[in-house]
């Protein structure tokens, strides 16, 4: 790698840029990938899971409810909600995928049309940005001469997307199925071997766990710090279990 470094920074910065839009200089991707939708949709779906689920089973329990009536609503509002996630997920990605496809499209049909406009225009934004007028002009003018390049660069700049890292529906809606899938699962187990107060207290016990080591894995990926996000997510289940498991206290809706 050194002597690829030295040949870089001794053939100005114009040439580098020149290089690496061909890709001469194939540069390694070192960032998470947080534009595609696979983990936002994972991470939802788990936590979405979770917290549905484990109001649900406690506002049921709440009302004094039988063993039986809290694992009916347990697993219907794990299916709903799994099926509700991922038919959601699948929509809203390729609706979003459908835009930036028209956008680029008519970002393609610009650059063809009128490509010297489009060039003054990506200078204009380098100059937004800080670069000198003289380094803009030459930069967009680099950047111009090649059409897939160009079609990349006003990708990224005017439309503020990037192209390689597009959200998969189909990924992101099988990972919301399934991690809203197990987040809910896992606060039902208990009623599957036991009932009443021992089953709420360990419904309880897994909604708080699991909600703790999902926040801690989203501070660690954010950067945010697990800690601050682990108590965040605490509290939020905390918050809405409570306020379900109260409704259905003051309600006493038995069954047998």
């Amino acid at each position: 790698m050194a002597p690829v470094a030295d040949s870089l920074a001794h053939s100005g910065p114009l040439a580098i840029l020149h290089r690496l839009t061909r890709g001469a200089v194939p540069l390694p991707n070192r960032h998470r990938d947080v534009q595609g939708g696979t983990f936002r949709a994972g991470v939802l779906g788990a936590g979405d899971g979770l917290i549905t689920n484990v109001s649900l089973v406690l506002g049921v329990a709440g009302g004094n409810s039988a063993g039986g009536a809290v694992r009916l609503a347990g697993i219907a509002g794990m299916l709903a909600g799994a099926c509700s996630m991922a038919a959601g997920e699948l929509v809203s990605v390729r609706a979003q995928q459908e835009l930036v496809a028209r956008e680029i499209a008519v970002e393609r049909a610009e650059l063809a049309d009128e490509p010297e406009a489009e060039q003054r225009e990506l200078a204009a934004m380098y100059r937004a940005r800080g670069v000198s007028p003289e380094d803009a002009e030459a930069v967009a003018r680099i950047l111009s001469s090649n059409p897939a390049v160009a079609l990349d660069t006003h990708t990224r700049l005017e439309l503020g997307v990037d192209p390689d890292q597009q959200a998969q529906a189909s990924r992101a809606a099988a990972a919301s199925f399934l991690s809203f899938g197990i987040g809910a699962l896992l606060p039902l187990l208990p009623w599957f071997f036991t009932h009443g107060a021992p089953a709420v207290i360990a419904s309880i016990i897994i909604g708080a766990v699991v909600a703790t080591i999902l926040g801690a894995a989203i501070g660690s990926f954010s950067g945010r710090g697990k800690a601050r996000v682990a108590v965040r997510q605490l509290a939020a289940a905390a918050v809405s279990a409570g306020i379900t498991f109260g409704v259905g206290a003051l309600l006493g809706v038995g069954t047998s």
